[in-house]
């Protein structure tokens, strides 16, 4: 067999100006969720139930999304 075939194609690079700004974002979005969370347990509300109908979200949605990986973490 030939060896090109066997190979993933290799990814591109990106500069460091596009890693920059790409942390940028990463870091405003994991700050905006934070202050989200925080406001909503302020208001004590705090099950997934009560988080998706203040943010007008059913309450099956918004316990699948806070069980995801991506939530537990903060929890």
């Amino acid at each position: 067999m030939s060896s090109s075939v066997d190979t993933p194609p290799a990814k591109p690079k990106i500069s460091s100006a596009e890693r920059r700004q790409r942390d940028v974002d990463r870091f405003q979005t994991i700050r905006l969720r934070m202050l989200v969370g925080q406001a909503l347990h302020n208001r004590g509300i705090k099950t997934p139930a009560a988080i998706g109908a203040a943010i007008g979200m059913p309450a099956a949605e918004a316990t699948k999304l806070m069980a995801s990986k991506q939530w537990r973490a903060r929890a």
